[in-house]
């Protein structure tokens, strides 16, 4: 006998990803609505700009060097999308990669600036970083049960003015950011193992490219297919139940967050180590990367995977945001876009409720007219007979 196979809407990874692709569709309606609103002229126009970013481009050198901006930008959102996700997974929220995310930087970037390190030791220490601010967040809800949340906001600001007056010195008076690396320090630089001949010589795109995309991998492999990452999910669902089974919660509440704050320490490594923005030391302001961080992971259904598709998505429309017409729309139109599909995202596990209630509404209809014309066909054969 025949196992009875799931119908394939029903699969959770398909529902997710149908539910994120009708936020993406009502986020760009939604967009165009706005337009439409502000003025009707060149909504059409704009919101096709958005959509299209560097696909405007017909010259091939110009396309692949914004390609590679893009790109540039994706990177270090995608790390940070890893970090929420990660805690997330683990039953945190870490709305502290914005924080961890600061700290990777500016450890990355004194090591580059003031001590004129290699760029691996300067991207090794930013992962520390990140990571010893996590912990510190793991610690404080391990051993005093204070919501992860509370210190992480406060540590999101402590880093940014720490961070702010670490680098000043190596900003140039009156300026306010940093130094570049190229002017200071190039081997601080991430090498671009030969991508400058695909996007250009004066792309930004590195090894943080792949490296990215790898960790992401290694991400789903760590929390699916290995024993640490049962046991920290486990603890993330039940800690007491964790406990009783022999699983060291506390450490793996620790070990999680030192993880996720790692990621997004990296992230930050990843991006200013490039070359391609300095840091502002007088920004008052935690940097946006690491809370839109939670919008990639929500957006990629919060799996790895589907956090580097996000993570692109949210980067291609904000650059396409730059080139709409400035006479009638501000660039920060797509920034009303991304918060509509993330405010949506909200609403992806009413969207999979849903259509689960319609397959299963879909097939008894199915399976009551199958009934009636068995019913009506015995009926005949009964009569011929």
């Amino acid at each position: 006998m025949k196992a009875k196979r799931t119908p394939i809407l029903k699969n959770p990874g398909v529902q997710t990803l149908l539910a994120s692709l009708l936020c993406i569709v009502l986020g760009l309606v939604a967009g165009y609505l706005v337009l439409l609103v502000i003025n009707p002229a060149g909504a059409a126009e704009a919101i096709t700009m958005i959509m299209k970013n560097y696909l405007k481009f017909t010259r091939q050198s110009t396309l692949l060097k914004n390609m590679g901006y893009t790109l540039t930008k994706t990177v270090p959102l995608l790390m940070c999308s890893l970090s929420v996700l990660f805690a997330y997974k683990v039953g945190l929220f870490n709305i502290g990669a914005a924080g961890q995310y600061v700290a990777g930087a500016g450890a990355a970037l004194y090591c580059a600036l003031g001590l004129h390190m290699p760029w691996y030791v300067c991207f090794i220490v930013a992962i520390i970083a990140g990571a010893m601010l996590g912990i510190i967040s793991g610690a404080l809800k391990a051993y005093f049960n204070v919501n992860e949340v509370i210190s992480c906001i406060m540590l999101n600001w402590i880093m940014l003015y720490s961070v702010n007056m670490l680098l000043t010195p190596f900003a140039p008076a009156g300026m306010p950011e940093t130094e570049t690396l190229k002017k200071v320090n190039p081997g601080a630089i991430l090498p671009s193992l030969g991508m400058s001949d695909v996007f250009g010589k004066t792309n930004y795109v590195t090894i943080a490219l792949p490296l990215a995309v790898a960790v992401a991998i290694g991400v789903w492999v760590l929390l699916t297919k290995t024993k640490l990452g049962y046991e920290l999910r486990a603890t993330g669902l039940n800690k007491h139940a964790a406990k009783y089974s022999g699983m060291r919660e506390k450490g793996n509440l620790m070990l999680a967050m030192a993880i996720s704050g790692a990621l997004a320490g990296a992230g930050a490594a990843m991006y200013y180590l490039t070359d391609y923005q300095q840091w502002g030391v007088t920004q008052s302001a935690v940097p946006g990367m690491g809370f839109n961080g939670i919008a990639a992971a929500f957006l990629g259904g919060l799996h790895p995977i589907g956090a580097i598709f996000s993570s692109y998505f949210i980067e291609h429309i904000s650059g396409g945001g730059t080139f709409v017409d400035k006479t009638m729309y501000c660039a920060e139109i797509s920034d009303l876009i991304s918060a509509v599909i993330i405010y949506l995202c909200g609403f992806v596990l009413f969207f999979r409720g849903t259509m689960t209630k319609l397959i299963d509404r879909f097939a008894e209809n199915r399976l009551a007219k199958a009934a009636a014309k068995a019913a009506v066909t015995e009926s005949k054969e009964g009569e011929n007979k």
